[in-house]
């Protein structure tokens, strides 16, 4: 297999392009622990980690699912359950986004290095809690919704609870979504006995229901965070903004027709993360 090829499938294997969706709201993690622009340096080693932890992730969950994969007709072609990439690959590229991860964790300071193995350990964990709990969105939106805590470690080297109020907004946001994409899977989970997803417990109609009230909750929290942390007008444009794309999102979708899915799913929910990034970012730097 080519260099190229190979590349190709190492990055359509961890999903690179939805790096969207967790990195925008670590980058606002940093801008709000330093009350505007972080040192650069700061920065630079926060991106480092969310690549790597994000990327020994994707691949754990690969690896763990691949057996999974090959049997749901949805999944059959991603590159572990394929062939395309052999597990010994995958498991070299695990531990190299795991050095990458400690690595950066380092030089950012102490308290993000000590805790590097917690926040591994959950986004790990998160791969089997689909085999004995509906609840594994949450878990999931969990391992995203701890990026702006993170960010908020490395750059202060403490955590404050206010920051917290984001991690629940991430986790309900990303939960949401979750249980939103878990639908296109309801038959197959049916006929798993050791499979469990909020839509195979309750359906898919209640399933819709249930991601628009997380949504809902999400907005509710950003607003409750917006007024902690008296960002201004631009930063509530923002989440006006972001209120009627979880509204289109939620629209696209319908109990008997999921076919506009990736539109849901991929393109509004990676234009919320830049929409926040730039409007909180903004309102952020303006404010100082």
């Amino acid at each position: 297999m080519s260099l190229w090829n190979s590349t190709r499938r190492t990055l359509e294997m961890i999903k690179f392009e939805h790096s969207v969706f967790a990195l925008p709201f670590a980058l606002l993690g940093a801008l709000l622990a330093a009350g505007g622009w972080p040192p650069w340096r700061v920065l630079l080693w926060i991106v480092v980690a969310m690549v790597g932890a994000r990327s020994a992730a994707m691949t754990f969950n690969r690896i763990a699912d691949r057996r999974i994969d090959a049997q749901n007709p949805r999944t059959r072609g991603r590159a572990l359950a394929a062939g395309a990439l052999s597990v010994e690959f995958a498991w070299t590229f695990l531990l190299v986004s795991v050095a990458v991860f400690e690595i950066a964790a380092w030089r950012l300071n102490h308290l993000a290095l000590l805790l590097s193995p917690v926040a591994l350990g959950w986004v790990f964990f998160y791969s089997y809690t689909k085999r004995f709990t509906a609840l594994s969105h949450f878990v999931l939106g969990i391992a995203l919704g701890i990026a702006p805590a993170a960010a908020w470690i490395a750059v202060r080297g403490s955590l404050q609870p206010r920051i917290l109020l984001l991690t629940l907004a991430v986790t309900l946001w990303v939960g949401g979504f979750d249980v939103l994409y878990a639908c296109q899977d309801y038959a197959f989970d049916r006929g798993q006995a050791g499979l469990h997803s909020i839509p195979k417990a309750l359906g898919v109609a209640r399933a819709l229901r249930v991601a628009l009230v997380m949504h809902v909750v999400m907005l509710l929290t950003l607003g409750v965070l917006l007024h902690v942390f008296q960002l201004g007008i631009v930063a509530w444009a923002g989440l006006a903004l972001t209120a009627i794309l979880i509204g289109y999102e939620h629209s696209l979708l319908r109990p008997n027709d999921l076919s506009r899915m990736n539109a849901a799913f991929f393109t509004v929910n990676g234009y919320i993360g830049i929409l926040l990034l730039v409007t909180w970012g903004a309102a952020i730097v303006l404010r100082h």
